[in-house]
């Protein structure tokens, strides 16, 4: 038993020094520093943000690197060390009326106080090879550019006040903590909303088109979706006043939903949110939509049975952290286990092969 430890020991050992050196690649080319991971692979950074749950630019590029760009491998990372870190206390809620916008857009108003800010998007490429970037010929500026002013209003204000879309809640009971206690279902929409903020990209998406395809009745607009940077602010009990600590860039996504009315509701627009670390528009819209779609029981309707309606479907496989876990350790030795299986089908085998001949005999 001894020797068995002692050689998977170096064989985990060697495979550390094969990954690391694959991660370097060819040494003959520079290696990828954080900073040229940060700003230029800025979206893969703020996924790891988002769904890593850690707001720390430096840290996601550096689990980028380490993780050999698998993103889900990195959110791992930056969730692991998110638990080493000690915590001092909580934030005040943002203001995303008051985001310095840097994008800003309406599906449902062509003229917003403030305009249309297309910002940087690849909404309007050409979606064509760029082979400059191949020669390191890219040398383009934008044009000089300011962020929209603060205070802007949220578009959806302007339906409220026709009364024509739901109110938005107010609540001041501080929401449960998903980082701090483990998921239960039935969950509330702030847990919900916390649990797809952390939620894989991919899986949200999904759940969302098939919300657009019927699956759900949920046909929405987007409201508006901005993107910028919201000061965070931290009550200091010393001090008796909060005081800014500093900023985050953050991707809101608000869509204005059909409704007929139900029981107890009248027809009206009803809202789905969506709020992400960085820039992530897909995943903003995406939380959104699987947000409306989950909102089917307080709103009075039906449920058709659709995934996105069903909050343990949605919420115990959303986790891409968890999902990996469970799926990744079927890899993992199950020498015992499947001696255990292959013994049981040899005597299943051999049970049915003795009633064939008894069959026969008779």
């Amino acid at each position: 038993m001894y020797v068995a430890v002692k050689g998977g020991e170096r064989a985990i050992e060697n495979a550390h020094a094969w990954i690391a050196e694959e991660r370097r690649g060819d040494t003959d080319i520079a290696e990828l520093s954080i900073a040229q991971i940060r700003e230029q692979l800025s979206l893969a950074v703020n996924r790891v943000m988002a769904e890593g749950s850690l707001y720390d630019p430096d840290l996601a590029a550096l689990a980028i690197k380490q993780a050999r760009g698998d993103l889900i491998e990195a959110i791992f990372l930056i969730r692991a060390y998110r638990t080493t870190l000690p915590r001092f206390g909580a934030s005040e809620p943002v203001d995303t009326g008051a985001m310095a916008c840097d994008r800003r857009i309406s599906a449902t108003f062509k003229d917003l106080p403030g305009g249309q800010v297309l910002g940087p998007t690849f909404d309007y490429t050409h979606r064509l090879l760029d082979f400059k970037l191949a020669a390191d010929g890219e040398a383009l500026e934008a044009p000089s550019r300011e962020a929209a002013p603060g205070d802007v209003p949220h578009v959806t204000d302007f339906l409220n006040r026709e009364g024509l879309i739901e109110e938005a809640p107010h609540d001041d009971t501080p929401p449960p903590d998903l980082t701090r206690e483990p998921l239960e279902i039935p969950a509330e929409r702030a847990l919900r909303l916390q649990a797809l903020t952390r939620a894989d990209e991919g899986f949200t998406l999904g759940l969302a088109y098939s919300t657009q395809r019927g699956y759900g009745r949920n046909h929405a607009f987007v409201g508006e979706l901005r993107i910028g940077s919201v000061p965070v602010e931290m009550d200091i009990p010393e001090l008796g006043f909060s005081v800014e600590i500093g900023e985050v860039t953050l991707t809101e996504c608000e869509t204005v939903n059909q409704f007929k009315g139900s029981k107890i509701e009248p027809p009206q627009f009803t809202r789905g949110y969506g709020l992400v670390f960085g820039q992530t528009e897909r995943k903003a819209i995406s939380m959104a939509l699987v947000d409306r779609a989950l909102r089917w029981e307080e709103l009075g309707e039906d449920n058709v049975g659709a995934p996105a309606q069903d909050a343990e479907f949605v919420l115990y496989h959303a986790d891409n952290i968890q999902a990996t876990g469970f799926l990744e350790h079927i890899k993992l030795p199950h020498y015992v286990d499947f001696q255990s299986e292959l013994e049981l089908v040899r005597k299943l085998r051999r049970k049915a092969g003795a009633q064939q001949v008894q069959e026969a005999a008779e």
